[in-house]
Formats: C-alpha cells, structure tokens, sequence
C-alpha cells in the first residue's frame, strides 16, 4: 500500500503453536482470532511442548485441529472435570480448558463452579457467542433477552426462562479463581485487551497462582442469521452493555 510517496508492507507471521491448515468456521466467527491469540501467547510463553488443550463438544471441539499442542477431548461440559485430572497427573504442564456457553454454563455448570471454587491451578477459556453454534443455533444461558434464536423464534423470555449469566461475576464471588477478566474481539483494541488477558491467564498458571479464567464476547453472523458488520455491531451495542468488560480479580 502506497501512501505520501512511502512504501508500506503488511507481513503477517504464523504463530508456530498456531497449524496452518484450513478454517472449519463460518466466516465472521471469532473462534478463529482467540485460536491466534492462545497460540501468539504459548509463542511468548515458550510454553508450547507442554501445553495440554482440553476441548469439550461444541464449536470449541474444533480447537484441536488449529492450536499446534498435545490435545484432549472431553464429554460435552466435563472440561474442567478432564482438565483437573490432567493437571494434577502432570503438575508440570500448562492446560487448558477451552469452552463454549452451552458446555460451561449448562450443561458443565457444575464443572465449572467447582473447579473454580478449589482453585484448579488450570486455565479457563470461555467463548460467549450468546447461542449453541455447532448444533444450530438454539437458545443459550448467555443469549440476550429478547434474542432469536431456533429455540426462541419469539425472543428470548426472560419472564419463563430466566436472564443471561454473568459467568465472570458468579466466579467472582468465589474465594479461590485468582484472576477473572472479560474481554472481546468485536474490534482490535479489544482483540488486543483479549490477548493481554490471555497471556496473563497462562502465566499465572505457569507460575503456579492458581485458577484464571478469561471470557471472551464474540460473534456468531450463521447462527444469529446476520452478516459479520451487523454481529460486530451486536456484541458492541448488546452484549458489552449486560456483559461488562474489564478485570474482575487480579491477584
């Protein structure tokens, strides 16, 4: 790209924990960016030759075929559960749980409190994409009052099914998690708080703090049946607004 006469030149550089193979996801997901963002930080971290993945069903079951790393598959909300074992079998190794809505806060609720509430010195990843995506679309415990979905074609009503969780603040109110943040690629200053917290996350737990857990607001265009700027768009004026940004606990 030419500009005042100057010459500029875009590299992009593959994280080496990053496969470079090609995309099963719908075009405007975010699964993609927050694959590239674990990988860049095991880069940073030198943590790649002993970084376990643990991916649960759903979208995040894909996880393994792009993050360059020993790999688990776990029954749909039992991550943490598989991830907890893994970590206590092989201290010396950096896991991590990668999950959807559907998997953490359904059916792996319990999972997930209770791992969070002994303080799993492991790291959680959690996708909100407000919906279940890989089975198509149907109405999740973080899907919008008022959302559409396959399940909800009126809207989502709060009145008989209850409102969204808040994951971060429920963990929040636990003793043990040492650090809890909420962050979202809808933009790339977001993207770029999002690898911060990430980063963090691992290295708390290569350091041996305890449990960290990063949610991640992002975009599903397929299943929210809109194109990517109008997703974009959602996660900024609907989502951010009942799902704060920012750091819960840092310790």
């Amino acid at each position: 790209m030419e500009s005042k006469g100057a010459q500029f030149e875009y590299i992009y550089e593959k994280p080496e924990s990053l496969r470079e193979v090609k995309t099963h996801y719908c075009p405007g997901c975010g699964h993609g960016i927050v694959h590239k963002l674990i990988a860049e930080s095991m880069d940073e971290l030198e943590i790649q030759d002993k970084t376990i993945l643990v991916a649960p069903v759903g979208c995040s079951v894909l996880a393994y075929n792009y993050i360059d790393a020993d790999g688990c598959e776990a029954a749909h909300g039992r991550a943490p559960a598989v991830a907890t074992g893994l970590k206590r079998v092989h201290p010396d190794k950096v896991v991590i749980s990668y999950q959807g809505d559907g998997d953490l806060l359904a059916i792996g609720t319990a999972e997930t409190i209770h791992a969070a509430n002994r303080g799993e010195n492991i790291t959680v990843i959690f996708v909100n994409n407000a919906i279940y995506g890989m089975t198509g679309g149907q109405m999740a415990p973080t899907t919008m009052d008022k959302q559409v979905t396959k399940t909800t074609p009126y809207g989502r009503d709060t009145s008989d099914v209850g409102f969204p969780i808040r994951a971060c603040e429920m963990l929040a109110t636990l003793e043990r998690p040492v650090f809890i943040e909420r962050t979202s690629v809808h933009d790339v200053k977001n993207i770029r708080k999002a690898k911060k917290a990430i980063k963090k996350a691992l290295q708390n737990q290569a350091e041996g703090k305890g449990y960290s857990f990063v949610e991640v607001l992002s975009m599903c265009p397929t299943n929210w049946g809109v194109d990517s700027q109008t997703a974009v768009a959602f996660v900024k004026d609907t989502m951010a607004p009942y799902y704060p940004l920012g750091n819960f606990r840092d310790r």
